[in-house]
């Protein structure tokens, strides 16, 4: 599972609610939520977050908490 699909299970948010609102197929929202080399695009993360209500900020900030720049 990838961090948004983690994310997405801890805040029990229903995918194929998210595909409704978002437009999003459930296919993709499978995709991005199982397969960790798939990468999820700044236009479906602002979608999924106003979706859900959450700050889009917030969603970015969890779900690549682990990104760091090189030293």
């Amino acid at each position: 599972m990838t961090d948004l699909g983690l994310y997405l299970a801890k805040k029990s948010i229903s995918k194929a609610a998210v595909s409704s609102r978002t437009g999003i197929s459930r296919s993709r929202l499978s995709e991005l939520t199982l397969n960790p080399t798939t990468h999820l695009r700044a236009r479906e993360l602002y979608l999924i977050a106003l979706a859900i209500d959450i700050d889009p900020c917030e969603v970015l900030k969890e779900i690549y908490s682990d990104v760091k720049l090189e030293d």
